[in-house]
C-alpha cells in the first residue's frame, strides 16, 4: 500500500500525485507541493468520504487558482504505487497537449433528459471554440456520477446519446461501503445528487477500454418482483430473492456479504455479450439491492470468475501493444473486483499492474464505458507514450 505522497510525472505531461495524509487541508498541502512545478489547467481528484469536504474544497481552490477542479469520494485510491485504502488521488492536466472543458449535470434523480442533452451538446460546442475538434478522434469523455441516486443509466444514456460518437468512460462515487453519502466537486461548489463531466481533447494517443473476470455459467434467474427506481429485487424465481441466490451459490442466506456477491456474481445479456449487475446488499425483508437497475422479467445469470490478474494483465497488454506502450491509464475499478482479489489473496498481483502500467484512478460504486453503467468491471482511458497524433478509440 502507498505511504505519505508521491508524485509521477508522464510523457503527455500530466502530472499525477496521491496522498494518505489523515487531514483534507494537509492532503491538499502535500499534493499541491507535488504538482507545483508544473502548471496546471485541470485537475480530477477522488478522495476519501471521511474528509471535511468544506475544507478540501477550500484548499484546492487556494491552492490551484484559475484551475478548473473536479472530484469525487471513493471507496479507495488507485496509484502507480498501488492501492489507496483512503487518502487522496491527483490527476494535474497541464496546458499543453490536452484541451478540457467540464460541466455539471445537477438533480440528476429527476433528471430532465433534454436538457442534460442540451447541455453536453453546449459542452461539445464550446470545446470547438477551444480549438479542438471533437470529431477528429482524439476526444473522449470523463464522467464522475453520484454512486447513491440510482441514476448512472439514464444519466449515461442521455450523456451519450448527446456526445454523438464520442467514447465515455467513468466511475460512480463511493463512500468506503457506508452507501451513506457521495460527494462530488466542479469549480469550487460542493455538490450531491450531480454529475460532472469532462470533455478532453488529446494531442496524444488514447483508446478507452473495459475489462472483466467472469464467464456465464447455466444457472439462470428470472426476476420476478422487483422496485426498479430502488434497484431492489424482491423475488427471483418467485423465490425470495436473497433465499434463491444463497441457495444457488451454496451458501446460507443470513451469512450473505460483499465478499459473497463479489465471488460470485450476477450478469445480464445484451446485444450477445454479458454485462455484470452487482449485488450492494441482502435487506433485512430478504431483498436484495443491486448497484444497477433490474426491471420485472429480466434474466440473471450466474457467472463463474476467471483469473482477474491475468484478464486484467492481457487487456493491459493489448493496449500497450496498440498504443506504442502506455504512459499513463486513467482507471475506473468496481469495489467489488477489489474486495474479490482480495479474499482470493491476488491482490498483489493487481496492484503489479498499477505499477506496471502507471494506472491511477479510484474504486468505484459503477463504472460507465460508452453507453452502458456496469458493475464489477475495470473501464478507463489509456494514453500512449507515442508522438502525439493518431487516435484509436
Amino acid at each position: 500500500m502507498a505511504e505519505g505522497t508521491q508524485v509521477r510525472t508522464h510523457l503527455c505531461g500530466i502530472t499525477t500525485a496521491w496522498t494518505d495524509a489523515a487531514a483534507a487541508d494537509g492532503a491538499v498541502a502535500e499534493i499541491g507541493a507535488a504538482i507545483s512545478p508544473h502548471p496546471v489547467a485541470q485537475i480530477v481528484v477522488f478522495f476519501s468520504a471521511d474528509y471535511d469536504v468544506e475544507t478540501l474544497n477550500r484548499a484546492l481552490c487556494a491552492r490551484f487558482p484559475g484551475a478548473g477542479i473536479a472530484g469525487c469520494t471513493m471507496s479507495g485510491g488507485i496509484s502507480p504505487a498501488g492501492g489507496l485504502d483512503r487518502g487522496l488521488v491527483a490527476i494535474a492536466f497541464p496546458k499543453a497537449g490536452f484541451r478540457i472543458v467540464s460541466t455539471l449535470l445537477d438533480a440528476i434523480d429527476h433528471l430532465d433528459v433534454e436538457r442534460t442533452a442540451s447541455s453536453v451538446r453546449a459542452l461539445r460546442r464550446s470545446l470547438d471554440g477551444a480549438g479542438a475538434d471533437p470529431a477528429s478522434g482524439g476526444c473522449f469523455a470523463l464522467s464522475l456520477i453520484d454512486g447513491l441516486t440510482n441514476a448512472e443509466e439514464t444519466v449515461v444514456s442521455a450523456i451519450a446519446w448527446a456526445l454523438d460518437g464520442i467514447p465515455l468512460v467513468g466511475g460512480s462515487a463511493g463512500d468506503d461501503l457506508t452507501f451513506r453519502e457521495t460527494v462530488l466537486l466542479h469549480d469550487g461548489r460542493i455538490h450531491r445528487r450531480a454529475a460532472v463531466l469532462l470533455l478532453v481533447e488529446s494531442d496524444f494517443p488514447i483508446q478507452i477500454f473495459k475489462s472483466d473476470n467472469f464467464e456465464p455459467t447455466g444457472t439462470k434467474f428470472v426476476v420476478t418482483a422487483s422496485d426498479d427506481e430502488q434497484r431492489t429485487v424482491h423475488e427471483l424465481n418467485a423465490e425470495p430473492a436473497a433465499r434463491e441466490y444463497a441457495m444457488a451459490v451454496g451458501l446460507d442466506p443470513e451469512r450473505l456479504s460483499p465478499m459473497s456477491f463479489a465471488a460470485y456474481p450476477l450478469a445480464v445479456k445484451v446485444g450477445g455479450e454479458y454485462f455484470c449487475r452487482s449485488i450492494r446488499r441482502m435487506n433485512a425483508d430478504g431483498s436484495l439491492s443491486f448497484f444497477c437497475a433490474l426491471d420485472e422479467g429480466v434474466v440473471l445469470t450466474l457467472a463463474r470468475p476467471r483469473d482477474i490478474v491475468a484478464a486484467t494483465a492481457a487487456e493491459l497488454a493489448r493496449l500497450d501493444a496498440a498504443l506504442g506502450g502506455i504512459d499513463l491509464v486513467i482507471g475506473f475499478e468496481c469495489v467489488l473486483r477489489r474486495l474479490d482479489a482480495e479474499s482470493r489473496q491476488v491482490r498483489h498481483g493487481i496492484v503489479d499492474l498499477y505499477r506496471r502500467y502507471a494506472i491511477v484512478g479510484f474504486d468505484t460504486y459503477g463504472e460507465q464505458y460508452r453507453s452502458m453503467h456496469l458493475n464489477q468491471t475495470f473501464t478507463g482511458i489509456a494514453i500512449g507514450r507515442g508522438a502525439p497524433g493518431a487516435v484509436e478509440p
